[in-house]
Parts: structure tokens; C-alpha cells; sequence
């Protein structure tokens, strides 16, 4: 692993301005982001005004590059057939909080084992003892006809959650829909079956539901992040395309609900209905 920090800067003694932030960014809080993807990217734009980021990535030049923007960054591969021993994170102790965004549940959800990459991850956190957050997907559910609560699937029955409940106890899963927001827009894709109802969030609704959960220091907690409405597939192409959606919703589909996030947090979604998600 390879830890590339802040560059250092140069200031005149005629002025404290520089010293001023120096100071800020040492007493702000610091967040972790393990696997610094298109989401990870998103939090980290989202949280820097409050948190200093700690992120790991597995590319030299992204490094660099998350580098020149402020970010501390860790070069790491947790890939599932890496052979090469993983050692633990040098700066988790420090670490206010640590969200991990890495996929461990295979493509679309699918449960798929990961041994390995879980091994090495749980090697890279060590005894973290803070907050933690584990992006998982709504995926995890039956392709069934139903509405799917997190009551149907507790996180000690999917192997790619339970591997980090069992180790901190303390940690949240997110099971986040689809992904969508800025320019992944259903309209931009080759879409079949488009009478099927959607389960979608947008980045924005996800990145507001983990500063939420920082603000009350929640732990432990399983929830669904996916919008309320469910359209289906045409509905949100017509409507991203300003088009008249002129057929009519089913009402049976596989739905998940996000009644539990609402509640508990009370949480109001920004973009509650994925048609829109484009405004």
C-alpha cells in the first residue's frame, strides 16, 4: 500500500490565511471512503466541506489525481484473486467514520462468494472501532412479485453483508436500487421488458441519507435507500425523453420499500420519483 498525502503549500508569515485552514483541517472530523468509484466520487464532494477524506483507490495516476484535489489517498486492490498479503489501514484509528463501496455481492446484486476480497478487506480495517457504512444492493432480494421490506432478509442471512456484521457489530448496511443521477439516465440505455416497475435512487437521496446517519451517529442499522415511486421502465424514458407515456402502470412487480429509512430517519427523498431524476 502507498499512502500519497496533501501537496504542501507555500504561505507568507504576512498573512495567516493559510495557517488559518491549516488549523480548520486538522480539527475537522475525518471520513474514510474505501473504493473511490462514481459514488464514492459523489460522497466525497458531498462531505469535504466537513470531513477530511481519506480515500483508497487502485490506480497510481488516480491517486495522484485525488491527491491534487485534497484527498489522502491509499493505493489498495482488494480484488478477489489477489495473492499478494494485505496489511491494515495505517490511518483507520484515526478515522471518524469509513464508508466501504467496494462490491461484495456480485454483479446486479447476485450472490456470488468473494472469500477472498472480503478476507483482505476485513485484514485492511483491522479493530476499527468507529462508524461504519457498507453499500450494499437491493439485489439481495428474490426476483419474486412482492413488496420486499429489510424485515424479509436480515443482513446475518446474505454472505455479503454478514461477513461485516460479524466482525463490527456496529456497522451499517445500505442497500442501495439502482443507481441513476447526472448522466445515468434510463433514457440513455438499450432498455428491455419497459413495462417492468423500477427501484432506483439517485445519488443526491444517497449521499443525503449517509450524512443523516453521520449527523445521528446511527449503528447497526439495515435499511433500503431506494425512492418511493416506482414507475415503470417506459414511464421514466418517456418522461427523461419529454415524451406522453400514454399505456398504463401495473400494479404487481418486485418493489422495494424504503418505508423503514423514512421513518426512522425521517427522511425526505429530494428526487422521490426516478421519472425525474433528470430536473
Amino acid at each position: 500500500m502507498v499512502n500519497i498525502g496533501k501537496k504542501k503549500t507555500k504561505y507568507s508569515t504576512k498573512n495567516n490565511i493559510f495557517e488559518y485552514y491549516r488549523i480548520q483541517a486538522f480539527s475537522m472530523k475525518k471520513l474514510g471512503i474505501i473504493g473511490f468509484g462514481w459514488l464514492g466520487n459523489h460522497m466525497a464532494e458531498r462531505l469535504s466541506h466537513q470531513y477530511e477524506i481519506f480515500v483508497t483507490t487502485t490506480t497510481q495516476s488516480k491517486a495522484e489525481d485525488l491527491a491534487s484535489k485534497g484527498y489522502h489517498a491509499t493505493l489498495v486492490d482488494f480484488a478477489d484473486d489477489r495473492s499478494e498479503e494485505i496489511t491494515g489501514w495505517e490511518v483507520a484509528s484515526q478515522l471518524d467514520a469509513i464508508i466501504i463501496t467496494v462490491p461484495f455481492s456480485g454483479i446486479r446484486g447476485m450472490q456470488v462468494s468473494m472469500k477472498n476480497r472480503q478476507k483482505n478487506l476485513l485484514k485492511f480495517l483491522g479493530d476499527y472501532k468507529g462508524q461504519l457504512f457498507l453499500m450494499s444492493s437491493t439485489g439481495v432480494y428474490p426476483q419474486a412479485e412482492k413488496e420486499f421490506t429489510e424485515v424479509d432478509l436480515s443482513a446475518d442471512r446474505v454472505e455479503s453483508e454478514s461477513f461485516i456484521t460479524h466482525q463490527f457489530p456496529q456497522a451499517n448496511i445500505l442497500r442501495l436500487a439502482g443507481l441513476m443521477g447526472g448522466t445515468r439516465l434510463l433514457k440513455n440505455y438499450n432498455i428491455s421488458n419497459l413495462d417492468q416497475l423500477v427501484n432506483h435512487v439517485h445519488y443526491a437521496d444517497i449521499c443525503s441519507v449517509v450524512e443523516k446517519m453521520l449527523e445521528k451517529q446511527s449503528q447497526s442499522k439495515v435499511y433500503n435507500v431506494v425512492a418511493p415511486i416506482h414507475p415503470n421502465k417506459e414511464e421514466v424514458i418517456c418522461a427523461q425523453k419529454d415524451l406522453p407515456y400514454l399505456g398504463v402502470r401495473t400494479e404487481k412487480g418486485r418493489l422495494i420499500s424504503p418505508a423503514k429509512l423514512i421513518s426512522e430517519l425521517g427522511f425526505e427523498f429530494q428526487y422521490p420519483d426516478p421519472r425525474y431524476f433528470h430536473l
